[in-house]
């Protein structure tokens, strides 16, 4: 890996991943790695929509019941997806000043389609993000802070949601001995998080610690890989301190409300999924649910399916059976549920990369040399011609 990348208009960040950059190391075994990684994805979604889901309720009951939905309850399930759909888009306009919607809905798109269809495709992914608004006029700089900010605004969300469930169902006197555990297990990853985010924005020289332990920790991991070792990630942390700083100081209020409305809208989704097919609130009530949709998505947290596949689907289910539902309407209602939010982009992802390919792709390369240099590049609009820049 190459020393942290220096940009005169915003200086050195932890570098990016980069199209068509071969790094030292057997090429035979990483592709192994690779396909043994798409193997064990395919593996585990077979036996999970094999296996393990119709052990818990057939899927001829389940599609019966999926058909019996009226149309009135299908329409309002299409808009809920719709509006989570949207939810993701503020959350990057949030982290990226200068964006627009028209932008965010591009590349939320197409990077989250691959993400969602490529086993590991996470890297994949990222360098579309950064190919995409790179062409927007955006630099490296600006592209990796947005997507640290909105990844650590999105994570203390997602491990504070079970925090939320938990106290609310301990109130009611119904909090389990099960999900509290687990929750326990939700609430020291967030304040952890929390508490190393914030001693590495206190001080400078905690935050050239961190990054020297990261690199350390890096270069041990490349070396079993027999690649050399990263260098200059301290430096390269204190400088994305600042830059952090700025950004936080500037749109911490904003970053907080859309990505809890992120959230919210992917949970109303399940809700309204659950009370289309008839599982009432007498059954599963919204905060159980809610514990149950917090849960899956600690679980999902690691990537070991694109889009967490097949082990979403068996989580939620699972926990909504436990909290008290009908494991056939309940199944019907994950399955519905994750139709919505989980298809969308993947076929909402080819269009947009189409999109940007005839409209922006050919400017590309341009925004990405300026990138390169350092050169200062201002976001360009969506309507047309470089003048209509945005400051």
């Amino acid at each position: 890996m190459t020393p942290p990348l220096r940009h005169a208009a915003g200086g050195d960040v932890l570098p990016p991943p980069r199209a068509g950059h071969r790094a030292a190391g057997d090429p035979r075994r990483r592709r192994i790695r690779r396909v043994a990684q798409a193997l064990l994805s395919v593996a585990l979604v077979a036996g999970i929509f094999g296996f393990a889901l119709p052990r818990l309720a057939d899927f001829a009951d389940v599609w019966a019941t999926i058909a019996r939905m009226t149309w009135r309850e299908a329409a309002v399930l299409v808009v809920a997806a719709a509006l989570n759909l949207a939810g993701s888009w503020l959350v990057m306009i949030a982290s990226l000043p200068g964006s627009t919607l028209w932008q965010s809905a591009l590349v939320n798109q197409a990077s989250t389609a691959v993400s969602n269809t490529i086993p590991a495709g996470g890297a994949i992914a990222a360098g579309v993000t950064y190919a995409m608004y790179g062409s927007f006029g955006f630099t490296v700089p600006q592209i990796t802070l947005s997507v640290l900010v909105s990844g650590i605004w999105n994570n203390f969300v997602k491990f504070g949601m079970p925090a939320v469930a938990l106290a609310v169902l301990a109130f009611q006197g119904r909090a389990s001995a099960q999900l509290v555990t687990a929750t326990a297990v939700g609430i020291a990853a967030l304040a952890g998080a929390l508490a190393l985010f914030a001693l590495a924005l206190w001080r400078e020289e905690l935050a050239r610690r961190t990054g020297a332990a990261l690199g350390r920790a890096a270069s041990a991991a490349l070396r079993l890989a027999r690649r050399p070792p990263v260098r200059g990630w301290d430096g390269a942390a204190a400088r994305l301190r600042v830059q952090v700083i700025e950004l936080v100081h500037d749109r911490w209020a904003r970053l907080t409300w859309t990505s809890v409305l992120s959230q919210l809208l992917l949970f109303a989704v399940l809700l309204i999924a659950l009370r289309a097919v008839g599982v009432s609130q007498d059954e599963v009530d919204w905060v159980q649910a809610l514990a149950a949709f917090s849960f899956g998505r600690l679980v999902t947290a690691l990537p070991v399916t694109p889009g967490g596949l097949g082990v979403m689907e068996l989580t939620l289910t699972a926990a909504l059976v436990a909290a008290g539902g009908d494991a056939t309407p309940v199944a019907a209602a994950v399955l519905v549920y994750r139709a919505l939010t989980y298809l969308p982009p993947i076929v909402l992802g080819g269009p947009a990369y189409v999109v940007w390919r005839v409209r922006y792709g050919g400017h590309a390369h341009v925004a990405a040399a300026r990138s390169a240099r350092g050169g200062r590049a201002h976001p360009r609009s969506t309507g047309g011609p470089t003048r209509g820049t945005r400051t």
